[in-house]
């Protein structure tokens, strides 16, 4: 259940903590490894920093915004407590995915990236709307985001299946705070038009403002020896609309 929206949180505790522990149960039964997808919305307003810290006291610290991520944060720290005591499958990773975009979202409906949610707008010649910013911090549009293109996700995950000495919890983003801004400015440039670029004020909480940092190595897979480099936002976005044409 990857919505950051679902209010039926009994629902997101069976499909994200339930099923989690259970599929975790049984590989540690039948000797297979595990790699699972946690969320780098256990970090909550980012306060604690985006550290990839996956000591069990650091886990409790984080407080999610959502029902969402209390239930990645609560799987993450299951997995840390059964590791400590032995009861792993051989390898476990949980990839704390930061914001993944690409080709192929269709599905997903709001919970698309928002490039792919601008995108239909770009393409018909429209302009964009983004939220003005609640922070004092950051300009209207310039809040941040680690924008990570899926195909790096799919590199890591296989990279992963080949080193099977690699476990833990670790964040997977790109290693760049970009903001919305630059973002939306990529997807205009990648067919060749000039941003067309509107802010509107969104009630306060609902437009997301955290202001995350970015990933660092030492608890990100990049610490463990992954060292092929990650796809810059604008490679990533001209990518992701090609695909869609």
């Amino acid at each position: 259940m990857s919505s950051t929206t679902e209010p039926d949180a009994d629902k997101i505790i069976h499909a994200n903590f339930t099923l989690s522990r259970d599929l975790w149960l049984w590989c540690a039964a039948h000797d297979t490894r595990l790699i699972y997808a946690s969320s780098a919305a256990t970090y909550g307003d980012g306060q604690l920093g985006f550290e990839g810290l996956d000591d069990l006291d650091s886990l409790k610290a984080l407080r999610p915004l959502n029902a969402y991520g209390w239930s990645k944060a609560l799987f993450d720290q299951y997995a840390v407590r059964e590791a400590a005591r032995g009861q792993a499958p051989r390898q476990w990773v949980g990839l704390k995915f930061f914001n993944v975009y690409g080709p192929n979202e269709d599905h997903k409906d709001g919970m698309k990236s928002v490039v792919c949610q601008i995108w239909p707008k770009v393409a018909a010649g429209e302009g964009v709307k983004l939220f003005k910013s609640h922070h004092p911090h950051y300009a209207d549009g310039g809040q941040l985001r680690d924008f990570v293109y899926v195909r790096d996700v799919a590199d890591v995950v296989a990279w992963l299946a080949k080193s099977p000495q690699v476990s833990g919890v670790y964040n997977l983003g790109s290693g760049q705070a970009r903001s919305f801004k630059d973002l939306a400015e990529a997807t205009f440039r990648a067919i060749g038009r000039e941003p067309e670029i509107a802010l509107y004020r969104h009630a306060r909480g609902a437009a997301g403002q955290s202001t995350n940092t970015s990933p660092g190595p030492h608890g990100s897979p990049a610490g463990r020896g992954y060292n092929a480099p990650m796809t810059s936002l604008e490679d990533g976005v001209e990518r992701t609309m090609w695909r869609a044409i």
